[in-house]
């Protein structure tokens, strides 16, 4: 591991919060260097390299944005840049972000996030194998994808959490991919959820011919597929207690005995779980096995959502459009200004599959290249409200989308909670918050006269 000191450059015109920050760099020990315009700033950062810049926006001469724009024209290999500022105005932060800013602090800065941020930022990350095996552009997804590159080779149990929707199944692909020689190896994909409980066993572990009505010839298991490989878990919370026990089981022995069968046939899987559940409370609830939540629990990975890593949804979006502009063969897809400010407001509650799905059907209709805010959110945005909200009234008119559009699905549900949070992609949990949070309960129902 590389023992070299964490090197920032710090622009910033304002003495006070320069001289505090260079103080606390010392006590993290950082290298550092403190331009105090700028122009020579960027004088400095073309000649010399450093892990991180921090740079206020509004500066005696050349602007931080003016710093940045022209470093990236002149090298290829910028350092992540984190902005602060004391006017956060949305339109800069779209705008910093489009330009390929890491981040955006307004003051006061919370110090200790920042020092976080910069060990983060400054630490080298290992570099993954190609294009394919990116999961996001923000700190956090990089760091999940430096902890799967350590992980790869360790074979041990893995439990993926997060909201439905945001990549789970990508993050297990990848871990599978960076194993070795992880392409020759299978990998099988379950949904737990998505499998009546009656088969649910059968399915998992396979059947012999005559084990039951329908069974007219031998078939293998998922755990059997994914032999030599990995075997992907998804919504493993709702599983049957009864099967979890037997889940538990093929786990500890590495053995499984299809239905009707008594011989148990020996596997060697590479298990990966995921859930939007909270398994800890469900095993206080004792709707999960405490025993089977420890063995499924030795590597945990939380997947956070679209809202907590906005730098992921432009690069998210672009490479969706680029897809489509592939498969339709035609000009590539192009975001307008306002199109990427609707991207990056709106709070994505189905999170990536949300947007995958936005993009797709956008880039299907369109008419032009060009993809509008009405062309991408449509489905979410007010009759005759045009592209006419910027600044901080988009937040507020996209969150009045938000409840039109959780209202709708709720209506089109009969208000039925579960029936309701999966159409939107998203768990009951979070619909219930979403709820409460824009004050929506189900209108009375109204007694025949």
């Amino acid at each position: 591991m590389s023992t070299e000191p964490i090197r920032v450059c710090l622009i910033e015109d304002d003495e006070l919060m320069g001289e505090a920050l260079c103080e606390r760099f010392d006590m993290e020990g950082f290298e550092y260097v403190w331009h105090k315009n700028g122009r020579d700033a960027l004088q400095a950062l073309q000649r010399k390299t450093c892990c991180v810049v921090i740079s206020d926006i509004r500066l005696p001469d050349l602007s931080g944005e003016d710093v940045f724009v022209q470093l990236r024209q002149s090298r290829d290999d910028a350092p992540p840049f984190l902005f602060i500022t004391g006017y956060g105005a949305i339109d800069q932060a779209v705008r910093l972000l489009k330009l390929g800013a890491t981040d955006y602090l307004t003051k006061p800065i919370d110090v200790n996030a920042l020092m976080q941020r910069i060990r983060d930022l400054g630490t080298p990350l290992e570099t993954l194998p190609g294009e394919d095996f990116q999961l996001g552009i923000s700190p956090v997804m990089r760091r999940i994808g430096h902890t799967l590159t350590r992980m790869a080779a360790s074979g041990g149990t893995v439990l993926l959490t997060g909201e439905s929707g945001v990549g789970k199944e990508q993050v297990a692909r990848l871990l599978h991919l960076l194993g070795e020689n992880g392409r020759a190896r299978p990998f099988i994909a379950v949904n737990c959820a998505a499998i009546p409980e009656t088969l649910l066993e059968a399915e998992l572990f396979g059947f012999e011919k005559g084990a039951f009505t329908g069974a007219a010839k031998e078939r293998r298991g998922y755990f059997e597929q994914a032999d030599g490989g990995t075997l992907f878990l998804d919504e493993v919370g709702d599983m049957p207690l009864a099967m979890q026990a037997k889940l538990l089981r093929a786990i500890q022995d590495s053995t499984v005995t299809r239905v009707g069968g008594e011989t148990p046939l020996r596997v060697e899987v590479r298990l990966i779980c995921a859930t939007h559940e909270d398994l800890r409370q469900m095993v206080e609830a004792g709707r999960f096995r405490e025993d089977l939540y420890y063995r499924i629990n030795v590597i945990h990975l939380r997947i956070p959502p679209l809202r907590e890593r906005r730098e992921d949804i432009l690069w998210l979006a672009r490479h969706f459009a680029d897809e489509q502009s592939a498969k339709k063969g035609g000009a590539p897809f192009v975001f307008t200004e306002a199109a990427e400010r609707a991207l990056l407001s709106y709070a994505w509650p189905g999170n990536i599959r949300e947007l995958k799905h936005c993009i797709e059907r956008a880039c299907v209709m369109a008419e032009r290249a060009q993809l509008t805010p009405e062309a991408l959110l449509g489905d979410v945005l007010p009759a005759g409200s045009g592209s006419m909200a910027t600044g901080d009234k988009l937040l507020a008119h996209l969150d009045v989308c938000e409840k039109r559009y959780i209202e709708q699905a709720l209506a089109a549900n009969l208000w039925r909670i579960g029936e309701s949070a999966d159409a939107l992609g998203i768990s009951r949990k979070n619909l219930w918050e979403k709820m409460r949070k824009h004050g929506i309960a189900e209108p009375a129902r109204r007694t025949p006269a």
